[in-house]
């Protein structure tokens, strides 16, 4: 008789399971990359995570009943390609602001994209078939979350790495609560997404075990979690006050030379402080087209605003903030060299941030150390360009990475961390240790990531700031902007589409997490964890899978 183990596991007999079991045994792919498309819901803006965690349970199901190894590789990598084409779709909206590539092609970026993405669910799917198939559900779901957080951990820097969005985000809540995402301190973002794995094996396991009354015990207890208020931190960090501008700087303005100065009025108007107050004063990605620095050809001055030399242009930036603040902006710096034609101009070019004082002077500088697929370089460059892909930023002029995190210390302003748009999406990658900042800056031009990208980002920036411990103030072109506390909490905010500055004292640091001493290593730590109680829960509580 053949081992009733090695066999495809049943789904329960009620008739309607029984019909969506035998569809997902005819089309399991199919089956795999709709439970992707429902789990991808979870994410903001929807935050669907009341459909996302049952999708994620059928997706355990799934995989666990795959008959071999081949099926279990397949179902996991065409969850990945549904899940993670639905949640990465703002890229296909950022096609529409650049006129070199037909806008179509940012709906064949995003999937093709998406085929590599998959890989790590896949693989995740795989090896926990190998490891646990003859497991019971709430077993292998363990072994399950265990390889997800290392694949998700791994798609966070293989190839530069691509870590948006994790799975955990589903876990976040809304605003004003952090939901589940309060463990992040003790787990850390990759961790959570195995949290959430394993909360759907519980389900799964409820389930098939018939024990409804716990079932809706559990179900209960994740709803009150997900929207239980959060700590609010109400001391101030050493008395900072913070101007936070958001100008409005639609997308499709962003490179006209004709509104510049008008960017740049829009901006000061926002700024100009009468009172002469002591504050840091925070500017978005993108706010000035001027290039502040030295030893540019002239032409490069010309092009911007009307101030015709750099020294001009800083003198004006510190009349606006006044004598006693500091700017932190984001600027475009160029490296100058002699060019392939002979010519002296930009070789390569840096997204940056600058910080400047009351007298107009340059004190400190960061460089983007994560540049933005499609956006800053174009990621499986020679495929996709074979296809008529291009780099969506205008110029030709390469984008060269910073070095990484940094702390700027900015006397009696604080110590700043600098993390330019999209890097605050990896985990563990956003502060120096060794020199940890009070709170962390977030400048962003959102103005192409289309209606799903804000919120996805501002979700990311305060999971990185219940994590680290430390308050996230993100100033954007168009928006979100928002003053987020180091409980993961907005405090205060300004919505996409409109202009506005927020003011206030910067919320206080926490002392540092578990997280912010061991990094990764700690998602790492629950990884191991995790698959040892997979390998050991059959062995030391029997559990057996579905009742006959």
């Amino acid at each position: 008789m053949a081992d009733a183990a090695l066999e495809p596991r049943e789904y329960p007999l009620e008739p309607l399971v029984r019909r969506v079991g035998a569809f997902a045994r005819s089309w399991p792919g199919l089956a795999a990359a709709m439970l992707g498309l429902v789990a991808a819901c979870g994410f903001p803006p929807l935050h669907a995570w009341y459909i996302a965690l049952p999708a994620l349970a059928l997706f355990i199901a799934h995989i666990h009943a795959a008959p071999n190894w081949r099926s279990a590789l397949w179902r996991g990598w065409a969850f990945g390609w549904g899940h993670l084409t639905l949640a990465n779709n703002w890229i296909a909206t950022a096609f529409t602001y650049q006129a070199k590539m037909p806008e179509l092609l940012g709906w064949a970026a995003v999937p093709l994209l998406c085929v590599y993405l998959a890989v790590y669910p896949a693989l995740a799917a795989l090896l926990a078939h190998l490891v646990a198939k003859r497991a019971g559900p709430l077993a292998f779901g363990a072994v399950f979350a265990a390889a997800w957080i290392v694949t998700e951990w791994l798609r966070s820097w293989v190839f530069t790495g691509y870590p948006w969005p994790p799975l955990g985000l589903m876990l976040l809540g809304g605003w004003k609560s952090a939901g589940l995402a309060t463990s992040l301190p003790l787990l850390g973002t990759y961790a959570l997404s195995g949290m959430a794995i394993v909360i759907a094996a519980l389900l799964l396991w409820l389930a098939t075990q018939r024990r409804w009354l716990i079932l809706g015990g559990v179900s209960l207890a994740v709803c009150v979690g997900m929207i239980w208020p959060g700590l609010v931190l109400t001391s101030p960090n050493d008395g900072i006050r913070y101007t936070l501008v958001q100008p409005l700087i639609p997308q499709e303005e962003m490179n006209d030379g004709s509104k510049f100065e008008e960017q740049f009025q829009r901006t000061a108007s926002l700024t100009m402080d009468n009172a002469g107050q002591s504050r840091i004063v925070l500017w978005p990605e993108s706010a000035l087209p001027d290039f502040l620095e030295d030893g540019y050809p002239d032409r490069y001055y010309r092009s911007t605003t009307y101030a015709a030399s750099p020294s001009m242009a800083r003198k004006r930036v510190g009349a606006v903030i006044g004598a006693q603040s500091t700017l932190l902006t984001g600027v475009v710096n160029l490296d100058i060299g002699i060019r392939e034609d002979g010519t002296e101009g930009a070789v390569t070019a840096r997204n940056s941030v600058l910080a400047l004082n009351g007298e107009g002077e340059i004190t400190h500088h960061y460089a983007k150390s994560h540049l933005v697929p499609y956006g800053e370089y174009l990621p499986l460059e020679d495929w996709l360009s074979a296809i008529g892909l291009a780099r969506l930023t205008t110029g030709t002029v390469p984008y060269d990475p910073g070095p990484g995190p940094q702390t700027l210390d900015l006397g009696e302003h604080g110590r700043a961390g600098v993390q330019i748009c999209y890097e605050i999406v990896f985990s563990g990658q956003v502060v120096d240790r060794d020199n940890r900042p009070d709170y962390l800056f977030n400048p962003s031009n959102d103005g192409w990531f289309g209606s799903w990208g804000p919120p996805q980002h501002l979700a990311q920036a305060r999971m990185r700031a219940l994590e680290e411990g430390l308050p996230v103030l993100r100033s954007t072109t168009t928006g979100i902007s928002a003053v987020i506390d180091a409980n993961g909490i907005v405090r205060q905010h300004v919505p996409s589409g409109e202009a506005g500055k927020l003011e206030g004292i910067v919320p206080a640091a926490k002392p540092p997490t578990l997280f912010s001493q061991w990094g990764n290593a700690l998602p790492l730590a629950w990884a191991a964890l995790l698959l040892l109680l997979g390998l050991g829960v059959p062995r030391l509580l029997a559990l057996r899978g579905p009742r006959s």
